[in-house]
């Protein structure tokens, strides 16, 4: 807020109150004349009073503009100034500047700047003003200022600790010095120059006044078994560094693939590395530790182990050098070691077992140079030759005493081989294996109920009889349709005799049986059909034996198990009579059921109406003799208070309207006790109240 001069105030004050006065005729006209000369006499000397007579403390200047320049007088002290000969003088404080303060001050006539650092008590010149007050930069050990002039464009950088202050003309970034362990380094780059070198740690690093530092990076450490691949980029050289080292990579460094783990070779490992400038393959075994050259890889993927080959073991390898196959194996009861060569491939997907050829078994052998086949059964630990290659492992056939089986041999003819002693022939074996380019013979049967579809492969024969179930639709000279189940005891009795006939046996045993089972079912109703199932299925097949034999089989029985109505809408119909019998039934049960429980409430609800008639005659001779007692001491009341007044009350009468009275109190007591509304009337009056709600 504005300070009001004292003085003017008074003197306004002053002729407020005499033209007051004045205008009220408390004074005459003439001495408020005169008392308005004299205010204005000591206006005036108030006036040059002010700007004559300055008072300044210990902080203030003077600033006194004159009519031709500029001129500033500092405190403390009392100025006293011709008030003529200047145009106007202010009081300004000085600024004071502490230890860490500065200010930018500038000349307004020659526009020179200058920076006044604290700490003290500073005063302007004539033509100076303030342009910027701040703080200076203290910087710690481990910070630095990058100064700018912006009048020159020079830079610098002022390392701490220390208190910097800036000049008028230049412009300061902060920042802090990268602090390096022994296993971090930097990457610099001078903008002047294009240059970048490499700091290692330990040490504290700052900038120069153009250089430029990436983020802090980690030297890599590599152990005695790590090894890491660098490229040169400005001069194309690879090589291989090995631990145990510290690695910090140049500039142009370029590390491939990382961090990478020599391989640590046992005495049973080996690999092999291809140059993939030269093409050159090596061959390292164990026990060594290895270490790749820059261009090599390893050429098989893993580190590979010898193939232990025990004495029942062989392994075939491939020379791809000279294109020679070669076959290693145990030998002499011993088992055998091998590596592979720097050309060497393992064919077959690695070692495999020899094949034991003995009484059960046999070996088929292709001579691939020749293209012939071979069957091997010498006993003997068989190991296939360079050229070889097992074709199958064969078992023993044994054929029990009910088995047969077909075999075709290298000229396409049949043979039959069983193993019952009656059936064979002589000199054909019960045990054999398959000559080279012969085949067991395999029939495709129906199966199924309904054998609807021939996807079962009978390889060796039962001769046995057996049972096979089938099922089929059919008609009754009623036009009812029935679902016939039923099965057939069968058996194989001349197997060339069925092979030559026919390849689906029970297909055929099936579809025959379901057209005789047509045409005997067709001439006989339904219910004829339920008394004589068996009989006809025994027709089915006795009357026509010839078919069955010209198969090679025998039929012993065949039964019906099971019909049924194939018509859906005649099983409903049986379904509901069948239904409504069982839900008669249930009902009946039920109502019986339901009576019974009637029965049991009617003499529940009798007895206990018995009970209740008991209650109420009981609760009947109580309230009578509740009443009389009520009664009576009611009346032996009324008597004793008519008694008490008949000396002071002779009338009867009086007496009982007394007690009347008393009554009426009472009752009145009564219902002011309640929420009941009395209203009363003249007793000459006849007026009824009706309340209406």
């Amino acid at each position: 807020m504005p300070q009001i001069p004292l003085t003017p105030t008074i003197l306004v004050v002053g002729l407020a109150a005499a033209g007051g006065a004045a205008s009220f005729q408390l004074i005459s006209m003439s001495l408020f004349v005169l008392i308005l000369l004299s205010c204005g006499l000591l206006m005036a000397c108030a006036a040059v009073g002010q700007r004559s007579v300055h008072f300044l403390g210990q902080d203030e200047q003077l600033l006194v503009e004159g009519f031709t320049g500029m001129d500033v007088h500092n405190g403390p002290g009392t100025f006293f100034l011709n008030p003529f000969t200047h145009r106007s003088a202010t009081i300004r404080k000085a600024e004071t500047l502490g230890t860490m303060d500065y200010v930018k001050v500038r000349h307004v006539v020659e526009g020179k700047e200058r920076i006044e650092k604290g700490p003290q008590l500073l005063f302007l010149a004539p033509y100076e003003q303030f342009v910027e007050r701040s703080q200076g930069l203290s910087l710690g050990s481990t910070e630095y200022v990058l100064v700018k002039d912006m009048l020159t464009g020079e830079r610098c950088v002022i390392k701490g600790p220390c208190m910097w202050f800036p000049g008028p003309h230049e412009d300061a970034k902060r920042g802090n010095a990268v602090s390096l362990s022994r296993t971090e380094y930097l990457i610099v780059e001078d903008q002047l120059t294009g240059e970048k070198s490499t700091v290692k740690g330990p040490m504290v690093w700052f900038p120069g006044p153009f250089e430029r530092s990436g983020s802090k990076l980690t030297a890599i450490a590599l152990q005695e078994d790590e090894y890491v691949k660098v490229k040169d980029t400005s001069s194309g050289k690879k090589w291989v560094q090995k631990g145990k080292a510290l690695v910090f990579p140049e500039p142009t460094w370029q590390v491939e693939g990382g961090v990478c783990k020599a391989w640590a070779l046992k005495s049973y490992e080996y690999l092999r590395l291809m140059n993939k400038v030269t093409g050159k393959v090596e061959s390292h075994r164990g026990e060594q530790t290895v270490f790749p050259g820059p261009d090599d890889e390893l050429l098989d993927g893993q580190v590979m182990q010898l193939i232990d080959l025990k004495v029942h073991e062989y392994v075939k390898i491939l020379d791809q050098s000279t294109g020679t196959i070669r076959v290693e194996s145990g030998s002499n009861g011993t088992s055998k070691q091998v590596f592979l060569g720097p050309h060497d491939k393992v064919l077959d997907n690695g070692k495999k077992k020899a094949v034991e050829v003995d009484g059960e078994h046999a070996v088929l052998v292709r001579d691939k140079s020749s293209g012939q086949v071979r069957l091997v059964t010498e006993k003997q630990l068989f190991i296939p030759g360079p050229n070889e290659s097992i074709e199958k492992v064969q078992e023993l056939i044994k054929l029990a005493d009910h088995e047969a089986l077909i075999v075709k041999n290298k000229q396409g003819e049949f043979q039959y081989f069983y193993g019952s002693d009656e059936k064979r022939p002589a000199g054909q074996p019960r045990a054999f294996f398959l000559e080279p380019y012969a085949e067991i013979v395999k029939l495709c049967w129906s199966k199924g109920r309904r054998r609807e579809t021939r996807n079962l492969f009978i390889e060796r024969f039962d001769c046995r009889a057996q049972f096979m179930s089938f099922e089929f639709n059919c008609r009754t000279s009623d036009n009812v349709e029935l679902i016939l189940e039923g099965t057939f005891f069968w058996e194989v009795v001349d197997l060339p005799a069925m092979v030559k006939s026919t390849g689906d046996t029970s297909g055929d045993l099936c579809n025959h049986a379901r057209s005789q089972f047509i045409r005997h079912v067709a001439r006989v109703t339904l219910k004829e059909f339920m008394d004589s199932s068996h009989s006809i299925a025994k027709k089915v097949w006795e009357e026509d034996t010839g078919f069955y034999a010209s198969r090679g089989v025998k039929i012993h029985s065949l039964e019906v198990t099971r019909y049924q109505c194939a018509d859906s809408r005649t099983s409903e119909i049986l379904e509901q009579i069948i239904q409504e019998t069982t839900n008669r039934m249930n009902r009946l049960s039920q109502a019986e059921s339901e009576n019974e429980v009637s029965l049991f409430r009617t003499q529940g609800q009798i007895e206990q109406e018995r009970l209740n008639g008991d209650l109420l005659a009981i609760k009947h001779q109580h309230s009578e003799a509740e009443a009389e007692v009520v009664g009576r001491a009611e009346a032996n009341k009324v008597a004793a208070f008519i008694a008490g007044l008949e000396a002071k009350v002779p009338k009867l009468e009086d007496r009982m309207a007394l007690w009347q009275v008393l009554r009426k109190n009472e009752a009145l007591s009564a219902i002011s006790e309640g929420n009941a509304s009395l209203y009363y009337t003249p007793s000459d009056v006849d007026l009824s109240i009706e309340a209406k709600r």
